[in-house]
């Protein structure tokens, strides 16, 4: 085979944009060399709140800790720190409801009464499942 005459009759033929790029020559999207995108990451906020209450949780534990810091001292919130992460690791099997009472009581929060402990039945869970599949997925069996 010549490759000289290969090479020449692809200058002769017609231009081929660019493969890499996104977009296409009509400047729409080309999915099958790009993949899908996700129009959800590209949104902004819709209000200028949204950010704040979707971070309300790690807000209040960092004001939290630097309340204990300047109260205790620098060990307190380390130790506060330890705990959380401790009680974050503690789980039931994969196919059993867990109420995380630790994390509740180490935030406070094991004596209130919230729109989630009312309408979040265990025995209404979406998740529940064979039991012997989830472990064998939660082990990376399967």
């Amino acid at each position: 085979m010549n490759t000289k005459a290969l090479s020449s009759q692809l200058k002769d033929s017609i231009p081929i944009p660019e493969l890499s790029t996104a977009y296409g020559g009509y400047g729409v999207q080309d999915t099958l060399r790009a993949g899908f995108t996700s129009v959800q990451s590209e949104l902004l906020p819709s209000h200028p709140l949204e950010l704040s209450e979707k971070n309300f949780q790690m807000n209040q534990e960092k004001v939290s800790f630097s309340t204990v810091r300047n109260i205790q001292g620098l060990h307190a919130p380390l130790k506060l720190q330890m705990e959380f992460k401790a009680a974050k690791q503690i789980q039931r099997l994969p196919f059993l409801q867990s109420s995380n009472i630790a994390l509740d009581t180490l935030r406070g929060n094991d004596e209130c009464i919230g729109f989630e402990d009312i309408l979040s039945d265990p025995s209404e869970c979406e998740m529940m499942g064979e039991p012997h599949m989830m472990m064998e997925h939660k082990l990376r069996l399967l």
